[in-house]
């Protein structure tokens, strides 16, 4: 009975510490008596509880989850149903801990609170809205606030990934995290430029409510702001303005933010925005979304970007398996999504494999019927490449459900034009004018009803009558022409075709037609004659007429005729012209034939060499002179001079020279340029 007490007591003493230490959130210490407890009684349930709680506290989920389930006969699931729920969802066992909230028999708001997270997670955010509505309804606390936020952030997410229109949820937007949602779902459904103002409003309210607290610095304010940044670079990045977008991820990165989903997400943009270009910052960026607990911060769709990016990007590296390696896994997890096929089919194609790349293609389209007109557009395109025009055409005229849409009986007409097929042109477009007139006769129910063709239609019907016409159809042209003109009697356009395109089939159809034109009384406009023989184009098309001459030249004078004036260019001027210095008068001249015109400066050693062959000097001119030395007569060579010429010059003198034109001269001096290019001039 003494032990009894002792340990009684003993227990009651660290159950105050271990409340006093509750208190204080000290939990460590805590624990520690806690487990003094469980020695004493080790099936005591409130100190498992206690104990849970304080791992929980302490970080330790994983620790905490194996004393519930090696105590779970002790601590039942209505005991500690929501510690053994929320160790699950911090662990990322999302379904676990779904299986764990439902099979509670008492759901309590606290349950409720984890529900809604729970199914946030697991993207189910019509159950998530109405969980939280339902929260919001039925309690009344302090934490309010924070359940609008998160009923605002289901609301984003719907808006960004399933594409509903949000409603309006009448929250006031008076912090900037529900500023921020607000900004998400508005960037769901495209209008940036509100996006871009509701999130220049949560960045002041950010920084209005942290610089409240004197203990938080400048960079954890920036540091905060980061996610709504990268917002705002989304949209920069959205409407076209990369430069911006780029720099302002950049200084997002640079602040090495702690939540890596966020650098995950930033990376990829920028790597979006590289595209080809800049691989390798691309591959840099890359391993930002890499990092460990990534796949538990993103949604499924945004980690699907990632896994398409990283497979283009091994792509435009010229990482052939790494691409194929992925693309064929994205394809695995995704078998009805076209991208993974589409990125092996371009990487065939970069292998030069188009007929392989044609026909995973196809392989594809018949797997998934569904999916199979983008596929086929992307076959014909490969074809068009391939100059197998005719082909590219069957594959899209195979595309049922765009037979008859404007812009594909444009393009078969286009390339069945350019192969001059143009009984295939004129059948694409019959087939078209059908396909309106079955589903005209589907609108009135079989009812044999007159009703004005839709604008496409009688467009179509317009654009094969002229074709028709252009290619000489003219037989062909005339039912369609006549079917535009029951359509509208008052369009003479369409009248005058008919009558042209009768004329050479049926002159007296033609001539009975003819009378249904307006008259010429009907057809007369106001026109001012002397207004119109006096305008600018009149006078210039009297010019090139002829020319006027005596009286009725001085009368279209005197009528005020203005004289076109043809404006003079201006001259352009040299690049150092300097107003003030007068210009040089002999400017227009050759150099060598100005008064101030010296010669080239030569070196000193250059000054003694001529422009004859090698080892010849300069002489006076009066010496290579040749008519003044023809005219007098020879002087004798002055004693040791002959010596010195001919050892330094090769000049003959007139006498001994041979006309201009004499082989035996050229072949010379052809002669003497090959031994002094050995000199090494």
């Amino acid at each position: 009975k003494m032990a009894a007490a002792a340990g009684a007591a003993a227990a009651a003493g660290l159950w105050s510490e271990v409340n006093r230490c509750g208190q204080n959130g000290d939990f460590a210490r805590a624990l520690k008596s806690v487990n003094k407890i469980l020695q004493i009684n080790k099936d005591d349930v409130t100190a498992l509880q206690c104990k849970v709680v304080c791992l929980i506290q302490n970080g330790n989920f994983k620790e905490a989850l194996a004393v519930i389930n090696t105590h779970a006969k002790v601590l039942t699931s209505d005991v500690i149903a929501f510690e053994k729920a929320y160790c699950e969802y911090r662990l990322n066992r999302i379904e676990s801990a779904l299986k764990t909230i439902q099979s509670a028999s008492q759901q309590t708001d606290k349950l409720k609170e984890l529900y809604g997270q729970v199914l946030y997670r697991l993207e189910r955010y019509d159950d998530c809205l109405a969980a939280y509505r339902d929260l919001i309804r039925n309690s009344q606390d302090e934490y309010e606030e924070e359940r609008k936020t998160n009923l605002s952030a289901v609301v984003a997410a719907q808006s960004t990934w399933e594409k509903v229109v949000p409603e309006d949820l009448g929250l006031r937007e008076a912090t900037y995290e529900l500023c921020y949602n607000s900004a998400c779902a508005l960037i769901g459904q495209g209008k940036l430029n509100e996006a871009m103002k509701k999130l220049q409003k949560a960045e002041e309210l950010c920084r209005q409510s942290l610089s409240e607290d004197s203990d938080v610095t400048e960079e954890d304010i920036e540091a905060e702001l980061a996610i709504i940044h990268g917002q705002m670079a989304y949209i920069m990045q959205l409407q076209g303005r990369t430069e911006d977008a780029l720099q302002l991820y950049n200084q997002i990165i640079k602040l090495k933010p702690t939540d890596v989903g966020l650098l995950a997400v930033i990376a990829n943009n920028i790597i979006t925005i590289n595209k080809d270009q800049n691989v390798f910052d691309s591959k840099k960026k890359v391993k930002l979304t890499n990092a460990e607990g990534v796949e538990h911060k993103l949604s499924k769709k945004q980690l699907q970007a990632i896994e398409f990016n990283k497979a283009l990007l091994a792509m435009y590296t010229n990482q052939a398996d790494q691409c194929r390696k992925l693309s064929a896994s994205l394809q695995s997890q995704s078998p009805e999504h076209l991208l993974p096929v589409l990125i092996q089919a371009a990487q065939l194609c970069r292998e030069k494999q188009h007929a392989k790349a044609v026909g995973l293609l196809q392989d594809f389209a018949d797997q998934h019927p569904a999916n199979a007109a983008e596929i086929k557009l992307t076959m014909a395109q490969l074809k068009i490449a391939q100059g197998s025009v005719t082909k590219a055409c069957m594959i899209l005229r195979s595309i049922e459900e765009l037979q008859h849409k404007p812009g594909m009986v444009s393009a078969l007409v286009t390339m069945y034009s350019h192969e001059e097929d143009i009984d295939s042109a004129i059948e694409v477009f019959t087939q078209a004018i059908q396909w309106y007139q079955q589903y005209q006769a589907r609108t009135n129910n079989g009812c044999c009803v007159f009703q004005p063709k839709s604008p496409v239609h009688l467009s179509l019907i317009r654009e094969a009558a002229n074709f028709k016409l252009k290619h000489g159809r003219k037989k062909e042209a005339i039912s369609d022409l006549e079917e535009l003109w029951k359509q509208n009697p008052k369009d003479v356009h369409t009248l005058a075709q008919l009558i042209s395109a009768y004329s050479l089939v049926d002159p007296e159809k033609a001539k009975v037609l003819s009378k249904h034109l307006p008259s010429s009384d009907t057809m007369s406009l106001k026109v001012d004659v002397d207004a119109l023989e006096n305008s600018h184009g009149a006078t210039y098309v009297r010019k090139k007429a002829g020319k006027l001459t005596g009286d009725n030249q001085q009368k279209e004078q005197g009528q005020g005729e203005v004289k076109k004036k043809k404006k003079k260019k201006k001259g352009k001027l040299p690049k150092n012209y300097d107003p003030k210095v007068t210009p040089d008068p002999e400017r227009w001249l050759p150099m060598r034939e100005r008064s101030y015109y010296r010669g080239r400066k030569k070196g000193k050693k250059k000054d003694q060499v001529g422009k004859g062959t090698q080892g010849s000097t300069t002489t006076g001119s009066s010496e290579l002179d040749a008519s003044r030395t023809a005219s007098s007569p020879p002087t004798s060579p002055r004693p040791g001079s002959g010596a010195a010429v001919s050892a330094t010059s090769n000049v003959i003198p007139p006498r001994h020279q041979k006309p201009a034109g004499a082989p035996a001269t050229k072949k010379k001096q052809q002669q003497k340029k090959k031994k002094g290019a050995k000199g090494g001039w």
